[in-house]
């Protein structure tokens, strides 16, 4: 289940909260994987350089609501304004591989990052994804540059050894702030319909449904209806269209397409293609946007997805556990084992991380594999941990095995307890007791009052 979000954020800071956005109320099955695409991130040159060395306020945001809950930030790319992030479930670590960030600028001929797109790719269960958040040049009259500049950023090539083009991806997301406007219409008859809800009136004019009978490349895109309100352009903190000189009409601006490889193969030759050969399928569950967000001048839009894999990827790279019973009393010991095809190098690493981290960087300690292995045999691998390095209050914590040659998590242990640090619980409790027993004098003369 994924759960894919766009907004224009118009600069603003993050809301006080996020739970209908993110449906965390939902009594359906969790989600496993959020994806987070924002436009107009607040991107002054002190904000954005201050962002390039430490996380900007929406990225700390979402893994302040979401690592509780169970999520890592998987990765995120910037670029000015767009950012994009993505938040997986601890299980499915061990099962995505060849994660790759690129970023287009579109703005000013290409030398500015204003306008564009950032995407991130995978392998997710041996299948290729790309999500891909843009945003494309506003203003009516702008459909052919919209066009242009969206081909342009799927022309964009992954560095990287074996990686397929964008359109060659298995399955492919492209959402953000497309700015695709609504044409002919005047204001007061798109209003109309929109009070009236008649939506439908108002599609065959929407520019992408246009763009979309003409040009080819669109055309293997699939979208969900449009059964929501124009999602642009609001009063602040209302959901009252523009009441500003401008007066600019509504649009659906915001919007989320994919595109699944395999039925465009299959489109032409649709008799002689089964159910059966199908090893990845998209379903859209929902598709709407939220009224209640008033930050910007946009509304949020929100598709959630379900993904049927036919895993090509079914065993983890890497098992691992933790021997023993842990504690910062004594230097502990780590058991892992590789698949034969496993392609290990002297710089992977084990951490461990307290239960709910928020990305791989986040983890309270780590041992080389190599250069803290204390025993090795056909069947498994030994590496140990200093008793320094182990959290002397102890609680609930996971071991992560990093591949450096894939660049990411390749296994990940069960939960487990690290007992708390008895010595240490001991010797606070008898400096405690000495504290009551040196009770200062003066404490007398207050018993006065």
């Amino acid at each position: 289940r994924l759960h894919l979000v766009t907004w224009n954020v118009g600069t603003a800071s993050p809301p006080p909260d996020v739970t209908s956005l993110l449906q965390l109320n939902s009594l359906g099955p969790t989600m496993d994987m959020y994806v987070i695409g924002l436009q107009e991130v607040n991107s002054r040159i002190t904000n954005f350089l201050s962002d390039l060395a430490f996380d900007d306020p929406w990225s700390i945001f979402f893994m302040t609501v979401l690592s509780p809950l169970g999520y890592i930030k998987l990765s995120s790319v910037r670029m000015q304004g767009l950012l994009l992030l993505i938040f997986v479930k601890h299980v499915h670590l061990p099962f995505i591989r060849d994660i790759h960030t690129h970023y287009t600028r579109t703005g000013l001929y290409g030398y500015w990052g204003n306008k564009g797109g950032v995407t991130i790719r995978m392998s997710l269960y041996g299948h290729t994804i790309c999500f891909m958040n843009c945003h494309l040049p506003a203003h009516m009259e702008n459909t052919e540059q919209r066009l242009d500049d969206f081909e342009k950023i799927l022309e964009m090539q992954f560095e990287g050894e074996n990686i397929p083009n964008t359109l060659d991806h298995d399955v492919l997301f492209w959402f953000g702030d497309l700015n695709f406007r609504i044409a002919d219409y005047g204001i007061h008859f798109v209003r109309e319909s929109i009070n009236n809800k008649r939506y439908n009136l108002l599609w065959e004019k929407d520019q992408l449904n246009m763009a979309k009978k003409k040009e080819t490349f669109l055309q293997e895109f699939i979208e969900g209806p449009l059964q929501f309100k124009p999602t642009y352009k609001f009063d602040l903190y209302s959901d009252v269209y523009d009441t500003s000189e401008k007066k600019r009409k509504p649009a659906w601006t915001d919007r989320i397409l994919w595109r699944v490889k395999n039925l465009c193969q299959h489109a032409s030759k649709e008799d002689e293609f089964s159910e059966e050969e199908q090893t990845i399928s998209v379903t859209l569950n929902n598709y709407i946007s939220h009224m209640s967000y008033g930050i910007s001048d946009h509304k949020p839009v929100t598709g959630t997805f379900g993904l049927e894999l036919k895993p090509l990827l079914s065993d983890p790279l890497v098992t691992l556990h933790p021997e023993g019973e842990w504690s910062a009393e004594h230097d502990v010991l780590i058991s892992y084992s590789a698949v034969p095809e496993f392609p290990s190098s002297a710089w992977d690493w084990i951490g461990l991380f307290k239960v709910a981290f928020r990305h791989v960087n986040d983890y309270v300690t780590y041992a080389w594999v190599e250069d803290d292995e204390i025993s090795s045999n056909k069947d498994s691998k030994q590496v140990y941990m200093s008793a320094a390095e182990i959290p002397d209050m102890g609680g609930e914590f996971l071991l992560c095995y990093y591949s450096n040659n894939l660049q990411s998590i390749v296994g990940l242990s069960q939960p487990f307890q690290i007992q708390p640090n008895r010595t240490l619980i001991e010797k606070d409790l008898t400096e405690e007791e000495n504290s009551w027993m040196q009770k200062p004098d003066n404490l007398e003369s207050h018993d006065e009052f």
